[in-house]
């Protein structure tokens, strides 16, 4: 089987125009994207409905029977008043929305998760505390950021990503599954970033999430793809991370070309990166 694994496209018709031309010529089973996947200032409705469903449905009738599976979630610059959106094109077999849902697809189990630990950005819709109510310096905690659809206060100050998870991933075998996230783990080659100095403190140069690391230790998935830190395979020097038995994969990319993960979950170790 063939997967692609995509993230960080952030609404750039360029990039999803030369996915669909490579998804045309290589033909793979599943795409696989990891959040951010709406443009800045525009109307994100009007992209969803116009151009990306309009660019699946003609995906659909060129390939036909080789219409590949979407498999995707939604990141921490998503305004999450568009979830409905994709919850539509799920609804109409187009996509298959992911996030805090199980797929199968044949012996492999898919799982999403959207959240990322607190950032530097104002819009908080996938902003939760990752392990405690610690904040990196130069963040912004949920609590000081806005929302576009309604959180109960509880969930916005005391909720972490680390209590989700384990409601959501840990009485599971994940053996032979493959889990979207957002966020990278923490302290890996996929999170790094450069560090800066803000109010005298000097912040850390790993940003990824404590919580996601330690599910991947315990749990030990077959494959976890991730986003969010664009400059962190320039500044590790590599896209992909071995924590234990799992292979983890960062598909985004802070240059302006596509970045593609493309690669057979039966050998997870012959992965490779194109950049487009």
């Amino acid at each position: 089987m063939l997967f692609f694994h995509v993230s960080d496209l952030h609404g750039r018709k360029e990039l999803y125009d030369k996915l669909f031309v490579q998804i045309i010529k290589e033909k793979p089973n599943v795409v696989l994207i990891s959040g951010d996947l709406l443009p800045h200032g525009i109307s994100n409705h009007n992209f969803i409905t116009d151009y990306f469903k309009q660019r699946l449905i003609d995906l659909k009738k060129i390939l036909k029977k080789d219409y590949p599976k979407f498999l995707l979630i939604m990141g921490n610059d998503d305004p999450r008043k568009f979830e409905k959106d994709f919850e539509e094109l799920s609804n109409e077999n187009l996509i298959c929305y992911l996030n805090l849902k199980k797929e199968t697809i044949e012996n492999y189990d898919f799982y999403g998760y959207s959240y990322v630990p607190p950032t530097p950005f104002r819009i908080k819709d996938w902003d939760k505390y990752d392990v405690s109510r610690y904040v990196e310096p130069g963040c912004i905690s949920p609590e000081e950021g806005y929302f576009t659809i309604k959180r109960n206060e509880y969930d916005i100050k005391y909720s972490t990503i680390k209590e989700d998870l384990q409601s959501y991933l840990g009485q599971k075998d994940l053996s032979n599954s493959i889990i979207l996230f957002h966020t990278p783990p923490y302290n890996t080659k996929l999170d790094i970033v450069k560090s800066a100095i803000i109010d005298h403190l000097e912040t850390d140069k790993h940003v990824g999430s404590i919580a996601v690391r330690k599910i991947i230790e315990i749990k030990q998935p077959l494959i976890t793809l991730h986003g969010h830190i664009h400059e962190a395979s320039e500044l590790s020097g590599s896209w992909s991370e071995r924590i234990g038995r799992t292979y983890c994969f960062n598909a985004s990319y802070h240059k302006s070309k596509l970045s593609i993960i493309m690669f057979d979950p039966s050998a997870p170790e012959g992965a490779e990166r194109i950049l487009i």
